[in-house]
């Protein structure tokens, strides 16, 4: 199975519209892959608040229109990253979308733990109540978005859930990029998954991005990683790995605390 990571540059200088066509151009461009992921809210910037108003968008709104069609022509499963969604009663949701070799959406999720301490999104945005998963032919990926990466609890419930892949689209500032770094390669191992984390590259709303996205094994191992800049990285991932990871090195089989209700 292989997965490619489109490390996307957002540069506000660039209209909205184009960058969607520019996106949805280099994921055509993955049709050898069979998973592609996406950076968290690239169509504005995590950190451009104050354009979230002005470019939220319903679900079947024009980033989903280009990604589905994208997905489709590419015949690729997409994780098209997240944008900023409007719901039908107006609330405001960092919403992840994920969409089917036919360009069917397949499922969304909305970013459960929000970023900013009282201000930015965390006062902006709502949050989302439920883990979601989503089942591939060859594995079943677990949902997070950024600063969902800080909550390990988080990622033991996708795994209670079944997933073996999980999917983590970023906008992550560069000052922290160790963070990132770490924390990704961590959840790798605590949960014996395959961890793609996706982020941005350059600058946007005056923060620099940390970029280095990266694929990592069950093992922790880094399979391939980007620099600082608009880049794509593949890798192929063993859907059977997970499961010889747990079965010869079974710690998950050891948990005593946290365990779902029977």
């Amino acid at each position: 199975m292989r997965a490619s990571l489109i490390q996307v540059g957002v540069d506000q200088q660039e209209p909205v519209n184009s960058r969607r066509e520019r996106v949805a151009s280099r994921v055509r461009s993955q049709a050898d892959a069979d998973l592609v992921v996406l950076p968290e809210l690239w169509p504005v910037g995590a950190f451009a608040f104050d354009a979230f108003e002005e470019v939220a968008e319903a679900l079947d709104g024009p980033t989903h229109q280009a990604m589905s069609a994208a997905a489709r022509d590419a015949g690729v499963w997409l994780h098209a990253g997240s944008v900023i969604e409007r719901d039908a009663d107006g609330v405001l949701y960092n919403t992840s979308l994920v969409y089917s070799p036919d360009g069917e959406r397949a499922a969304h999720y909305r970013k459960i733990h929000r970023f900013g301490f009282d201000k930015g999104e965390a006062t902006l945005l709502g949050a989302g109540t439920e883990p979601v998963t989503v089942a591939l032919p060859d594995t079943t990926l677990g949902l997070a978005t950024c600063y969902d990466l800080r909550f390990p609890e988080l990622f033991r419930q996708l795994v209670d859930a079944g997933a073996q892949t999980l999917v983590v689209p970023a906008g992550w500032p560069a000052r922290r990029r160790a963070h990132w770094s770490l924390l990704a390669r961590a959840r790798a191992v605590e949960n014996q998954t395959y961890v793609l984390a996706c982020g941005t590259g350059g600058t946007h709303a005056g923060v620099e991005q940390a970029g280095h996205s990266v694929i990592v094994d069950p093992w922790g191992e880094v399979l391939a990683e980007a620099g600082p800049d608009e880049e794509i990285i593949s890798a192929e991932l063993d859907p059977e790995l997970v499961g010889k990871v747990r079965h010869s090195f079974p710690v998950l089989r050891d948990r005593v605390l946290g365990l779902p209700t029977p």
